[in-house]
């Protein structure tokens, strides 16, 4: 090629680069986006994300439909989630079940918590409520313990099935106790709670948002909150470190996740959406009549909720295998 017709296609080839690099990232969202709520409508994770999904619509520009994915402990609908194209689309929203607790309980799990997903940001948790049965002996936190510790081979704790919030918070509390009742487990947190308000089971540890309803008409009793400060919801009921278990403080907390890979200017901008929605006098109005604890500025970014992920995992995985452990130990 001659020089001079060399240096014409560099200098073109040059401009092209330059021109294309300038160009804006394309626009975002160009489409309705789908939060996948991996659990059956109705519980409270579905409950909080669909509170959300109306100001993160308004801020974003785009719709943002909820869709239930449940099955196998909410699993399933966040391995769909892992898979997606990392575009922004699809969001999943994880919990203490979903990105903590599940790689201890499913060996052969298809999605890593920690790395599978590019982390949003935290959404709204729910305090644990230690209920018990109507007519239960014991009438105060202090009165319950000595009464579990005495007579565990007793009692019958209810919960949502292995895996869920109700039977890992339920778990650590007989951990920390040293009691073994009988653990029944229930297709779901709303049989449970029937037979507690039937009184088939003693007591079960509950997210407050299933139980307020029911304690404050008397049905059950709340005899703690694991919050570290009294819920506005449920004014009455002390905190666990109030009534004499400072240790047992755990939330059920609720977070935003989108596929590995989703470009930087994507997740802050999902990161906004969700830190307005969560800002909005109404919403955050209503989450706080639910009983939810509405995450600082501070605890909202992405690389806040990597740490916390990352954390969780450690509090969760060496409990769980141990337990995995005791039971296989006891079967004949």
């Amino acid at each position: 090629m001659h020089p001079r017709l060399a240096f014409i296609f560099g200098l073109c080839c040059w401009l092209s680069t330059g021109s294309a690099a300038a160009q804006p990232p394309p626009a975002f969202p160009t489409r309705p986006l789908t939060a996948i709520v991996p659990f059956p409508a109705g519980g409270p994770t579905d409950v909080i994300m669909r509170l959300l999904a109306e100001p993160m619509s308004r801020t974003l520009g785009q719709r943002v439909i909820v869709e239930n994915v449940a099955g196998a402990g909410g699993t399933l609908g966040s391995t769909r989630a892992a898979k997606a194209a990392p575009d922004g689309h699809t969001l999943v929203v994880g919990n203490m079940g979903t990105h903590a607790s599940a790689p201890a309980l499913y060996p052969n799990l298809k999605y890593d918590p920690a790395r599978d997903f590019a982390p949003i940001g935290m959404a709204a948790g729910t305090a644990i409520v230690i209920e018990t049965r109507k007519g239960f002996p014991a009438r105060s936190l202090q009165e319950f313990v000595a009464y579990l510790k005495a007579n565990d081979a007793k009692l019958n704790e209810a919960h949502a099935g292995v895996g869920s919030i109700s039977y890992v918070t339920c778990l650590l509390l007989h951990t920390q106790l040293g009691v073994k009742p009988t653990r029944v487990a229930y297709r779901g947190t709303a049989a449970a709670l029937n037979d507690l308000i039937a009184g088939t089971v003693d007591y079960m540890c509950d997210q407050i948002l299933n139980g307020i309803g029911q304690v404050k008409a008397g049905k059950i009793q709340g005899l703690a909150i694991t919050s570290s400060q009294r819920s506005p919801a449920l004014p009455d009921v002390p905190t666990t470190k109030e009534a004499g278990l400072p240790a047992f403080e755990v939330s059920a907390w609720n977070a935003l996740f989108a596929p590995r890979g989703t470009p930087a200017p994507i997740v802050a901008k999902l990161n906004e959406a969700l830190s307005r929605a969560l800002d909005d006098a109404h919403t955050r109005q209503r989450l706080l009549d639910l009983g939810c604890n509405i995450p600082e500025p501070a605890a909202r970014t992405p690389e806040w909720l990597q740490s916390f992920v990352s954390a969780e995992l450690q509090r969760w995985t060496p409990l769980l295998k141990a337990d995995a452990a005791s039971a296989a130990a006891a079967r004949p």
